[in-house]
């Protein structure tokens, strides 16, 4: 598939994205605002990323690979020569690197004042650990979000990093990017965002810490009403050592649990938290004595809100999951379909990942009417692979 502008067919589809690619979270945004429509133009160094590249690598789905050398000042020009016709910046380097390099927001705006400039760090901009290095685990842990994290009372556990660099990072790094653009096309100014996972994992934690406020929380795990500490919100093992993800909370869809565990008459009342233990038991002895897919065939369609817990690959082919075309094959890779509905503008997938650093760098760069390529080529400032 060859590259030129105005791909997309999402809601986004007319922005321009200028990418200085790292790692995680920022790779993790442009993918949404490619799939969402964008063009998203990749800069990566010649030798590209730590943990990233290759074929496989579906967080640089849908946009081109430009091999750019930005400690060269040739291609520092470049960037602002395709930020200068650009709606959005992203980068995701550590405080001051981007002002060094000569493609900081002064240097940006100074070319393209309506730009919006958009900075993804674990730490922030500000702070006494802003140019500290860390990773997700670290940022959720000083947020205060990984000390209430699993049902292990002994230790704290991480879900990959999912909470931090996807829930707290790129998410809130997209939606001030959106809302950014959004007012730069009523002023006419651009503005930096300031993207830190820590602030976006203390976002993400408004609800707990609504009812730590009422004194319906106490900070030990596995205590509470979301984190295992209710027996009808819990996880529970099948005959076969599978799991099972049960949620009925409210009272109607806990009624409909117990008539279809079959332990009306065994079940202590909910009501009281010291027959909890006793409830716990009961409910596990219940799922212990059939499989998970029989289970699963119990409970399917119903609203005790129970669900079979499946690893990934077989989420695939999940019914309801098929049916929306939740996970999609494309370019002969299983990957998240864009995300996301819309009724009108229907996103796609684009370009696959490019299998190596600088895949695209001179139909990218002429696509963007960037004329020097071949110079910047020969010097060294750009790479095509």
């Amino acid at each position: 598939m060859g590259y030129e502008l105005g791909q997309g067919t999402g809601p986004l589809r007319g922005v321009k994205v200028v990418e200085i690619a790292g790692i995680g979270p920022g790779p993790h945004a442009c993918m949404i605002l490619a799939d969402l429509g964008a063009d998203v133009i990749r800069l990566e160094r010649p030798g590209g990323q730590l943990l990233t590249g290759g074929p496989h690598d579906l967080l640089n789905r849908g946009r081109p690979s430009v091999a750019l050398d930005l400690k060269d000042p040739a291609a520092a020009r470049t960037v602002l020569d395709l930020v200068a016709q650009a709606d959005v910046l992203v980068e995701g380097m550590r405080p001051g690197v981007a002002e060094r390099l000569g493609i900081g927001p002064e240097q940006c705006h100074a070319v393209n004042q309506r730009l919006v400039y958009g900075r993804m760090t674990g730490w922030g901009q500000t702070g006494p650990f802003a140019e500290v290095a860390g990773h997700d685990m670290n940022y959720i842990a000083v947020a205060g979000v990984l000390h209430g994290l699993g049902q292990d009372r002994a230790r704290p556990s991480f879900p990959t990093n999912l909470v931090g660099d996807f829930g707290g990072g790129s998410t809130y790094l997209v939606i001030g990017i959106l809302a950014a653009l959004h007012e730069a096309r009523a002023s006419g100014q651009g503005q930096v965002i300031d993207a830190a996972i820590v602030d976006g994992a203390a976002h993400l934690s408004a609800m707990t810490l609504a009812f730590l406020a009422g004194g319906n929380l106490r900070e030990r795990r596995a205590s509470n009403l979301l984190d295992g500490g209710a027996p009808y919100y819990d996880v529970y093992e099948t005959s076969d050592g599978k799991h099972m993800s049960v949620g009925a909370l409210e009272p109607q869809f806990y009624e409909q649990l117990l008539d279809l565990l079959g332990i009306r008459d065994s079940a202590p009342d909910r009501y009281d938290l010291a027959t909890y233990p006793e409830l716990r038991r009961v409910i596990a002895d219940a799922f212990a004595t059939r499989t998970q897919a029989e289970w699963v065939e119990v409970f399917e369609g119903t609203d005790a809100c129970v669900a079979g817990i499946i690893p990934l690959t077989e989420a695939f082919d999940h019914p309801h999951l098929a049916a929306r075309s939740t996970y999609v094959e494309h370019e002969g890779a299983m990957q998240p379909a864009p995300a996301p509905r819309f009724s009108r503008t229907e996103p796609s997938l684009g370009l696959p990942p490019a299998p190596k650093p600088g895949t695209h760098t001179r139909e990218a760069l002429a696509a963007w009417g960037i004329d020097d390529v071949d110079a910047l080529l020969a010097s060294g400032a750009a790479v095509q692979a």
